[in-house]
């Protein structure tokens, strides 16, 4: 079993911190010594040092006032000890009352769209990803829809599995289309049953409604029904939006109107108690999710414990070592007589 004598200097603390003021009786004393007690020493007086002039003085005489600076040093560890030196670790338990979100991302072809860059989806899975990594203890899940829902990833903690698969997400894996009634009904079926209490889903689509075999009003009393709050972002400028299209002659471009149905998202989303938003480009779609995250921010409560070890044993241990060489010393070889 290995046993460290030694403190953790980095975590020492005191308990009578008042105590280490005795620390300038040290100084104190070496000054009175060689200050005032060396000088009044008895001295004698002769004619001539020619002498001694060639002699060294011994060991003995070089290392005169060691048992004074030995005696300084045990009182220094003397007053450490008798200051309490402790040291502390700590535990905390944390309880956390997350969240189980879903994001249902629209990845039908106008979510190719340029007026975001480098575009649309991927401005989308970008700020999802920052969301994702900021809500550790929190359930989430990741649901894809064009003319049709698809879950791409359960609500998990288990966020290296889902950032893996929304790193693949792209557009074209689905029949086109924007079936916002059937994305919203497949995030919520995904969240309704977690264990959490708060469950949230949010819809990030730029387009109005035109395919899937559930309406997105009958979707959002789904929501209101088992609890389940929305948010739904819209994501595209206003105005024309550059569209790539495939022709004969590779990828051009075309202004296309951007139509976003603003009031069917709205309705929905405050019928749940959310919020609609709509993102006009990159930074403005990184500050709703900003927005949406301190909006459902999970509860952690914190209980923290410290336990405190005694440390004075080693100073103590060393005083007294000190202090017995400094007597061995002064009566042995560095013994005087008046």
């Amino acid at each position: 079993m290995e046993m460290n004598l030694l403190p953790d200097f980095a975590s020492l603390h005191f308990k009578s911190p008042e105590l280490l003021w005795g620390l300038l009786i040290v100084p104190i004393l070496w000054f009175y010594h060689f200050r005032v007690k060396v000088p009044r020493r008895p001295h004698m007086t002769i004619s001539s040092t020619h002498s001694f002039s060639q002699r060294r003085p011994g060991i003995r005489v070089r290392l005169a006032e060691l048992p004074v600076w030995l005696r300084g040093i045990a009182i220094v560890f003397l007053i450490i000890a008798l200051a309490r030196p402790q040291s502390s670790s700590s535990a905390s338990n944390v309880r956390t009352e997350g969240i189980s979100i879903v994001l249902a991302l629209d990845i039908s072809a106008s979510m190719l769209a340029e007026d975001f860059r480098p575009n649309r989806i991927e401005a989308a899975k970008k700020v999802a990803r920052e969301f994702i990594e900021g809500r550790p203890n929190d359930l989430v899940g990741l649901v894809v829809f064009s003319g049709e829902g698809f879950t791409q990833c359960p609500v998990t903690t288990d966020h290296s599995v889902l950032l893996n698969l929304l790193k693949d997400v792209k557009s074209g894996w689905l029949k086109d289309g924007t079936a916002i009634g059937d994305g919203l009904a497949t995030a919520i079926n995904r969240v309704k049953d977690a264990p959490t209490k708060s469950k949230v889903v949010v819809i990030i689509t730029d387009g109005v409604s035109n395919a899937g075999a559930i309406p997105p009003m009958t979707a959002g009393e789904i929501a209101k029904t088992f609890g389940v709050r929305v948010y739904s972002v819209g994501v595209g400028t206003r105005g024309t939006a550059p569209y790539p299209v495939k022709t004969l002659f590779g990828i051009q471009y075309q202004n296309l109107e951007v139509e976003i149905d603003e009031n069917l998202l709205t309705t929905i989303a405050e019928s749940t108690d959310g919020r609609y938003f709509r993102a006009v480009n990159n930074r403005k779609l990184e500050s709703i999710f900003e927005e949406i995250d301190k909006l459902e921010k999970s509860k952690i409560e914190v209980t923290e414990f410290k336990r405190y070890t005694e440390r004075y044993m080693p100073f103590a241990l060393a005083a007294l070592l000190f202090f017995l060489l400094e007597l061995v010393l002064r009566y042995t070889w560095f013994k005087t007589i008046p």
